[in-house]
């Protein structure tokens, strides 16, 4: 069976030579083949002398050229290939995601405002994609708070302790592995606590915020130990944190080679593909490159 490749989107921005560079990184960690995709906005809305001219050549992309002519001086290069396709980005690379093991994109794209963090496309492709995506961001974001970790590889994970994904989970040990990296697994518990009372009703027991971080730690440790046993040589360190999930992960992001986080499961009262408050807010804001998972289907 071949081996599915990694797909870079590109536009020849900035941004898209950025993310190039992580998903030539990433099929070499993986052995497996990198496919280079332009989607070509040409639409209906186009300027009528455009239009009079007809749809562009598919074989003539100067995006795709330049890509071409940056790649061939390089050694090392794993089978790639050149793709160029017409249409909407949002619409265009989700689809292209079904026959990849991985899609890369930059934060922001050609004609997005400078003043935003994640473009469209990238929401779209992190919300609709059947495989991982990773958005890679501008260099030299700041996180204010950002505590960083030391040296050395790290791969941040967001970990629900309330309901764990498992293809989160697996995806970044899996990536930490790759990279010879430690894990942080980030377990957020709310806090401060907010008991609900009915009136003339005693109020409850003072809650010991140590009680709570120990039994957090506890939780983290029991599911993350099947995953600790078939990848033994990562190093894991849970990490209980009070109050907002999204907040502690961009502020791990600093100096972290990858923030990996989920992305919500469909269900009967929210049927449509969703990325999470937690997933949106640390793609605006990480100063690392973000990995957004898609759950496994479900099991028959």
């Amino acid at each position: 069976m071949s081996t599915l490749p990694v797909i870079a989107a590109v536009d020849g921005s900035d941004h898209s030579m950025r993310a190039l560079e992580w998903a030539l990184d990433a099929a070499r960690r993986r052995s497996a083949p990198l496919r280079v995709v332009h989607v070509r906005q040409y639409a209906h809305w186009a300027q009528p002398e455009v239009l009079a001219a007809g749809p562009p050549d598919p074989q003539d992309d100067p995006v795709l050229d330049r890509v071409r002519a940056d790649l061939e001086g390089l050694g090392g290069l794993p089978d790639t290939e050149y793709v160029g396709l017409e249409g909407a980005p949002g619409a265009v690379l989700p689809e292209q995601s079904a026959s990849a093991q991985l899609l890369v994109l930059g934060s922001r794209g050609r004609g997005g405002f400078a003043s935003l963090l994640l473009g469209s496309n990238g929401i779209a492709a992190a919300r609709d994609a059947e495989c991982p995506v990773v958005v890679v961001p501008r260099p030299g974001r700041e996180v204010q708070g950002g505590t960083g970790a030391g040296p050395g590889s790290r791969v941040v994970v967001g970990l629900k302790v309330d309901g764990p994904d498992e293809a989160t989970l697996e995806f970044a040990f899996a990536e930490a592995a790759r990279r010879g990296a430690r894990l942080q697994a980030v377990a957020a518990y709310p806090w401060p606590a907010q008991p609900w009372m009915t009136p003339g009703e005693l109020p409850p027991p003072i809650i010991d915020q140590d009680v709570i971080e120990d039994e957090t730690r506890i939780l983290a440790e029991g599911f993350l130990a099947p995953y600790r046993e078939r990848h033994p040589d990562v190093p894991v360190e849970p990490v209980p944190a009070a109050g907002d999930a999204a907040g502690h992960l961009v502020a791990a992001s600093p100096g972290a080679d990858l923030v990996v986080v989920g992305r919500h499961r469909r269900h009967l009262l929210a049927p449509a593909r969703m990325l999470g408050s937690v997933t949106h807010a640390v793609l605006l804001h990480a100063a690392s490159p973000v990995a957004v998972v898609p759950p496994a289907p479900p099991q028959d």
